[in-house]
């Protein structure tokens, strides 16, 4: 029958409810989905576990105590992990199950990050890093963020200095309060404990600070709305109280965009330092496009530095680098630079080029798919060739491997816990099937997991032995299967 608009627009229950946001509980025994199969006013939370496959309707008590898979930060040793939930913050040992409230306040607390050997548990509070002793339950400020410059101390003219000295010179009175008082106030600043910088953020945006693994480093980002550049506004005609209201809108294609910059604390000697970026290969190279434009004098004119952002930074274990994605604001380049966080110094590891938008499976995604296989070895992915594929770098020799190769596009790139597997899904057949995969981490011979035609949507189980499987061809729409790895 021919397609018609009426047919097009037409509410989907006629075909059926679907199974969407697929997660595994954090002990991998149970397999959490919305779904709607009576046609209710919105879906519902249904579970399956791997002993009965009988879908069943989630009791509010389920709902309530259910952690997501996604929620979870593991520990380095996989004997712990922590999570959040209604914006607290949660241990849990993972051989005995006992849980541990960090947290329980009505701000927001989250990304959780193990630090010192698994020692201490990092999460952000109204973008201030606070660490966790989970041997003493002691929280400590790690950071003091505060917006706005700081107070200059009032300075004296001429006159008052010479006022001051002259009465200090002239009065015994004077100069013995004033010696006592600088006396006290020595040995009061010997004795005070040493106080939290504070680093103040200007008018500009603090964007997620993140700690080194050893706890001493801390980098962030600052960002600042380009100058000039105007939001556009949408009109919301249906509300509630009858009035038209404005909904803001992105800037218009064109508009100058927002640059960030990028800064290291440094802790232990409390200094921060500012990341240049204008030592980055092709910081200075113009798009093509600019060639299209010969009456315009921008090809001629003198190259000058392009802005850039900064998507994502990735620690070591040892905590001594870190691997910074870096964009031009133009998406006309990608940097994978490896950062030394004692210095500010960075060597490119990876420049990705092209003239088109930089982006695809694995590289548009934020975070990007960076992953350490070991404190000198990143398994990353690039468009290079035209299709997303895995490479794997040593950051400290440059040598790099392409460890997938063809017309076809890498997906949904995940690292195994023990950091020998990589899972991923792929079109290697035909652009519109796309199935599940393993290999091992230095390439060679990859493993076809999932077998039907179509797009094979995996979520791997906790404990990397289970697939859930969220299949759809031409003709069906999605369901849901449930495979062994």
């Amino acid at each position: 029958a021919p397609l018609t608009v009426e047919k097009i627009m037409r509410d989907p229950k006629w075909i059926g409810s679907s199974p969407a946001n697929i997660y595994w509980a954090a002990d991998g025994r149970t397999l959490f989905f919305n779904w709607n199969p009576t046609g209710a006013e919105a879906d519902s939370l249904y579970y399956i576990t791997l002993s009965d496959r009988t879908p069943r309707k989630a009791s509010a008590d389920m709902r309530r105590n259910a952690v997501s898979q996604n929620n979870i930060v593991y520990n380095k040793a996989k004997n712990g992990y922590a999570y959040t939930k209604e914006g607290d913050l949660f241990y849990v040992e993972a051989k005995t199950g006992r849980e541990r409230r960090i947290t329980q306040t009505t701000e927001s607390e989250f990304s959780p990050q193990f630090i010192e050997n698994d020692t201490r548990i990092v999460y952000n509070r109204s973008q201030n890093l606070y660490a966790w002793e989970i041997a003493t339950g002691l929280t400590t400020q790690l950071t003091n963020f505060q917006r706005g410059n700081a107070q200059r101390e009032a300075t004296q003219n001429t006159q008052e200095k010479w006022l001051q000295q002259d009465a200090i010179a002239l009065s015994e009175v004077v100069r013995e309060r004033k010696q006592k008082r600088d006396s006290t106030d020595a040995i009061n600043k010997r004795l005070r404990p040493k106080e939290l910088r504070t680093i103040y953020l200007e008018d500009k945006n603090l964007f997620a600070p993140t700690i080194s693994t050893d706890g001493r480093f801390v980098v962030y980002r600052l960002s600042k709305p380009a100058t000039g550049a105007k939001n556009t506004i949408i009109p919301n005609y249906v509300t509630e109280s009858g009035f038209t209201t404005d909904i803001n809108g992105r800037t218009k294609v064109g508009a100058p965009a927002s640059s960030t910059e990028l800064y290291i604390f440094d802790r232990e000697k409390d200094t921060v330092l500012s990341v240049k970026t204008t030592t980055l290969p092709g910081m200075t190279d113009q798009p093509d496009y600019v060639k299209d434009y010969p009456k315009k004098d921008t090809a001629t004119k003198k190259p000058t530095n392009r802005t850039v952002s900064f998507r994502s930074v990735e620690w070591n274990d040892a905590g001594t680098a870190a691997v910074v994605d870096v964009r031009s604001t133009d998406n006309k380049d990608r940097w994978l630079v490896l950062l030394d966080p004692a210095t500010g110094n960075y060597k490119t590891i990876d420049r990705q080029r092209d003239e088109a938008w930089i982006a695809g499976p694995g590289v548009s995604d934020f975070p990007a798919r960076i992953y350490w296989l070991d404190n000198n070895t990143i398994i990353y992915q690039s468009e290079k060739t035209g299709y997303s594929h895995i490479y794997k770098a040593n950051v400290s020799t440059g040598e790099k491997v392409q460890l997938t190769d063809g017309k076809f596009e890498v997906s949904s790139l995940q690292l195994s816990k023990d950091r020998k597997t990589l899972f991923f899904n792929a079109n290697d057949q035909h652009p519109g099937d796309v199935q599940a995969y393993r290999m091992p981490v230095a390439g060679g011979k990859r493993e076809r997991l999932t077998t039907q035609t179509g797009n094979n949507d995996f979520t791997l189980s906790p404990d990397e032995k289970w697939l859930a499987v969220r299949y759809s061809y031409s003709n069906k729409p999605w369901e849901l299967f449930l495979q062994e790895a």
